[in-house]
């Protein structure tokens, strides 16, 4: 049941016709309470959506009743009437629903520079749909609704004492850190307060989230949202509630990684031994951004030496000539030079795990990537048409 695993929580799926394949393309989730909290976080990038840029002024209450989400277009870039329709959308869920415009967020994704009478029309239309078939079981639908090139839906829910958690997301491409790389939507009928909603969700992203770099882009409308209803009546231990949605986040991010467009290999890049957390990140980042990395991992070649040119480019502290490296499990560098034979790895398998020990601290970090394919290409060279 995804959103709607935690009790106080309905939602809907609906296809209206923003997507040509006549798929689903409207989702609506709604918080039934008796608590009406909410916390967000948003993408980093400057060039920010019309939905990002309203959701941003509701949630500073904390409260949320509702959200909303399109997909078939991320209403970006369309000016003033981009403004006027996220705004128009919120109006729309608030007056059926009979809440606050200011306590629904609003969510979309799509083509970028998109969005004209037709595109709102159809978008308050999905709000009506939607509404009119929410449910406590309507999870799946919304998650269904919220895709564009992802090939499945990605939903996750853990149960804790008393309290629940349930999770969707969408995401296959533009995957890279900015305090959300994705449309997420987290729902739970533990006792929060927007506080500490808030705390434990930049705990769980920066963690999870964060440290997904599929491709080194960046959206213009990454959000992620959590919304809690207080139904259970249970206020969580904090450590063990903060420790779920952790689970929660990193099993998405997993789920997204998975799914990348084109992508052969998942390739999970374990830094060790750093002097600081923020030097084992930025090292493990260097070399998930690594164009001729990530082109030799999709050639089943375990060019090693990609891997510390790489690395050479940050302002981490390590020794260059005093660095290990492991590819699925082979130690195929060490102190900076030649260990095993390169023919002793074996890539073919998507799942490929690098491991750099930089011998200095430590600290560690794990970044997720992809490998560069030519289906990755092909489908981003073709995504408008």
């Amino acid at each position: 049941m995804t959103v709607t695993a935690p009790a106080g929580f309905d939602a809907a799926g609906v296809a209206v016709g923003l997507k040509s394949t006549g798929k689903p393309d409207v989702a609506l989730v709604v918080n039934r309470g008796p608590l009406k909290v909410g916390a967000a976080v948003f993408t980093s990038n400057r060039a920010k959506a019309n939905p990002i840029i309203w959701s941003q002024q509701a949630i500073k209450d904390g409260v949320v009743e509702a959200i909303v989400l399109n997909s078939g277009g991320a209403n970006c870039f369309t000016g003033s009437f981009g403004f006027q329709t996220a705004h128009q959308t919120a109006e729309k869920a608030a007056t059926i629903l009979g809440v606050s415009p200011g306590d629904v967020l609003v969510c979309s994704t799509g083509l970028i520079g998109t969005g004209d009478e037709v595109f709102r029309a159809k978008v308050l239309q999905g709000v009506e749909a939607s509404a009119a078939a929410l449910s406590p079981e309507g999870g799946q639908d919304a998650a269904h609704a919220i895709m564009t090139t992802d090939s499945v839906a990605k939903t996750s829910v853990v149960a804790g004492e008393g309290w629940t958690i349930g999770a969707m997301a969408k995401g296959a491409g533009m995957l890279a850190p900015g305090l959300a790389t994705m449309l997420v939507v987290i729902t739970t009928d533990a006792v929060l307060d927007s506080a500490t909603a808030d705390a434990h969700l930049r705990a769980a992203t920066r963690v999870s989230f964060d440290r997904l770099d599929s491709d080194g882009c960046m959206s213009t409308n990454d959000q992620v949202t959590l919304m809690a209803s207080g139904a259970s009546g249970v206020t969580p231990d904090a450590v063990a509630f903060r420790s779920a949605l952790i689970d929660v986040c990193d099993d998405l991010a997993r789920q997204l990684q998975g799914d990348a467009e084109g992508a052969s290999h998942d390739i999970t890049i374990r830094v060790e031994h750093a002097l600081t957390e923020d030097d084992a990140v930025e090292v493990g980042r260097s070399i998930a951004r690594n164009n001729l990395f990530k082109a030799a991992i999709f050639g089943n070649d375990p060019n090693w030496g990609r891997v510390l040119a790489a690395i050479g480019t940050t302002q981490a502290e390590f020794d260059p000539y005093d660095v290990d490296v492991w590819m699925n499990g082979v130690r195929v560098c060490t102190a900076g030079g030649p260990d095993r034979p390169r023919e002793d790895v074996d890539l073919t398998p998507r799942a490929t795990d690098l491991l750099v020990d930089l011998r200095v601290g430590d600290a560690s970090a794990t970044i997720r990537t992809n490998d560069l394919t030519h289906d990755y290409v092909h489908e981003n060279s073709a995504y408008s048409s």
